[in-house]
């Protein structure tokens, strides 16, 4: 049973992957969290709406289960949900600190740079999804390299990301 096909990255494809998504980097952290967040939850309903598509790639490429592709879709969309959350509470507005002398203090978090995710072959679209949308909700750009086992499911993954709203430039795939 051939369930697709799939390429292994150059060197170059790798190098240019890492310096477009240092470059997106500042502009997708500047659009703040709520608007990173609405992204997100847009993911976990494009997880949802692809459901049936899911269960089949998953069970054929990785030999899971159905009960547990199910299992794992699920979790692929409450990590997309439950980061959401996270960048609406923390990456949003300032968070307000008790200064002990009465002075105002403010906490802002931002994004730090370019994150590489490298996710294992065993949970090969719940662990992958889950680590990006971390990435992405603290306002960081990704390259995203899955487990060479499982690299449609990656690749069908980054299609939904980039469906729901994540720029190509801030996100990459490299197998």
């Amino acid at each position: 049973l051939t369930v697709g096909n799939n390429y292994e990255s150059l060197s170059q494809h790798i190098d240019d992957a890492f310096c477009s998504a240092a470059t997106a980097q500042p502009d997708w952290n500047a659009q703040g969290g709520n608007a990173r967040a609405d992204i997100l939850d847009n993911m976990a309903n494009l997880l949802e709406s692809h459901h049936a598509e899911l269960i089949a790639l998953i069970s054929n490429e990785a030999g899971r289960t159905v009960p547990d592709t199910i299992d794992e879709i699920r979790e692929a969309v409450d990590f997309c949900r439950y980061y959401a959350l996270k960048a609406r509470e923390h990456f949003s507005t300032p968070i307000a600190l008790p200064g002990p002398t009465g002075e105002t203090n403010n906490l802002s978090l931002h994004g730090r740079g370019v994150f590489l995710c490298i996710s294992p072959w065993n949970f090969p679209l719940a662990i992958f999804v889950g680590q990006i949308a971390a990435a992405l909700a603290a306002g960081n750009s990704v390259v995203a390299k899955p487990a060479e086992q499982t690299p449609l499911i990656a690749a069908k993954a980054i299609a939904l990301f980039h469906q729901a709203g994540i720029p190509v430039s801030a996100l990459h795939l490299i197998t």
